[in-house]
């Protein structure tokens, strides 16, 4: 009698926590990574680049040409001196010189919008009538996925490897070093490879990228 009060103790145990609801366990989406940006600045009233400006046009293409399918956005401002449509139409000249520059760097005209904000957006917040330096300028900022690296094939990896032992040890044309590129030539990459890696390691010669 006991020992079917236990099994019947035990099967009720067992079904209640069953019937527990369980915790769902959420994964937090990753960190949004904001965009590269760059800002050109401008004397008052004007619209050329100056030297720095140039530098990080030139520091902006740059990151441009090492992302895929990357577009630019150059975004132009001024301070609250003079009148709104004076500073939109100045705020569009700054962001078209910036494009410019750009083009000049080899970035595609195609890939670049511009948009002249006037006095709206302000950087440093100021009154009426202020000629504040760091309002006047143009945000450049490229949106595009980053080029990752190719990782060598196999083949690619063993002409590396063999030229890099080549240039080290031309002593021996019947040791590991000289057997191990006749595998790789021969497609035998599983065996060459390895072998070409212990004997630069061991040599401490440094091993080629293999990105």
């Amino acid at each position: 009698m006991l020992r079917k009060l236990m099994a019947v103790a035990t099967a009720a145990f067992l079904l209640s926590a069953c019937d527990e609801p369980q915790t769902a366990t959420t994964v937090p989406p990753p960190a949004a990574v904001a965009p590269p940006s760059y800002m050109v600045f401008f004397d008052w009233d004007r619209s050329n680049l100056s030297a720095q400006a140039l530098n990080t046009i030139q520091q902006a293409a740059t990151t441009y040409k090492s992302r895929s399918s990357a577009r630019i956005t150059a975004t132009g401002h001024t301070d609250t001196s003079g009148s709104e449509q004076y500073n939109m139409a100045l705020s569009l000249r700054r962001a078209n010189s910036v494009k410019a520059a750009l083009v000049k760097e080899g970035v595609p005209a195609a890939a670049i919008s511009v948009v002249g904000r006037g006095e709206r957006g302000l950087l440093v917040q100021t009154g009426d009538n202020v000629r504040e330096p760091q309002n006047r300028r143009v945000e450049i900022v490229i949106d595009g996925p980053s080029m990752a690296a190719s990782p060598m094939d196999d083949a690619a990896y063993c002409r590396a490897l063999a030229a890099k032992w080549r240039s080290y040890d031309r002593t021996d044309a019947s040791g590991p070093g000289p057997q191990a590129i006749a595998k790789c030539d021969a497609g035998d990459y599983a065996a060459g490879i390895p072998t070409l890696v212990k004997l630069l390691t061991d040599a401490r010669v440094p091993l080629p990228p293999r990105a």
